[in-house]
């Protein structure tokens, strides 16, 4: 969570598959939720929708909209509308992707 820029959000399930837990976005809001080190960018994790997943109307989403918005953020209704980000798995695609078709050379 630290690696998130100030300005930028992520999914919960983006920083499980980060720290190498390809299904662990619970596991991610587990941690932020017995989180107690202040200093901890937690108001960057959202739902994967880009919705701030505490219950609105509480102290706790409107410090997050807070946090958020006064690092630029537009939060509208709970949710941040941010453009996307290019894919951050870019390699993977090119590794797993089907292969381009042979180019066959008839000799002259």
């Amino acid at each position: 969570m630290r690696a998130i820029p100030a300005g930028e959000t992520r999914g919960y399930g983006e920083v499980a598959l980060s720290a190498g837990f390809p299904r662990g976005a619970r596991r991610v809001a587990r941690v932020l939720g017995e989180n107690t080190d202040p200093h901890l960018p937690w108001h960057r994790v959202l739902r994967a929708d880009g919705r701030i997943a505490l219950p609105a109307g509480s102290a706790a989403a409107a410090e997050q909209v807070a946090r958020l918005r006064a690092e630029g953020v537009v939060v509208e209704d709970g949710r941040v509308r941010a453009a996307r980000r290019p894919a951050r798995h870019a390699l993977d695609a090119l590794l797993w992707a089907p292969a381009p078709p042979a180019i066959i050379r008839r000799p002259k």
